[in-house]
């Protein structure tokens, strides 16, 4: 796995950028979240990106996977 400043600083930046709005829009579409005003006295939830590639049997690549996911807990 690599870092979001690697992702978006290594040659395949446009690859990772284009993965990570795809993610952001599946996301949308599947209305995975809401943004409310935070209440006082409440934690906010941060987030991060997981990046990823798969790979076929042989080894070759197949595709870049990014994953946007929550930090920490309640």
């Amino acid at each position: 796995m690599i870092s979001f400043s690697q992702a978006v600083n290594c040659d395949n930046s446009r690859k990772w950028l284009n993965t990570m709005k795809e993610e952001l829009k599946s996301m949308e579409r599947n209305d995975v979240w809401n943004l409310v005003e935070l209440l006082e006295g409440c934690k906010r939830v941060y987030c991060k990106w997981l990046f990823k590639t798969k790979c076929e049997f042989h080894g070759n690549l197949k595709y870049y996977k990014a994953r946007l996911v929550a930090k920490g807990f309640t």
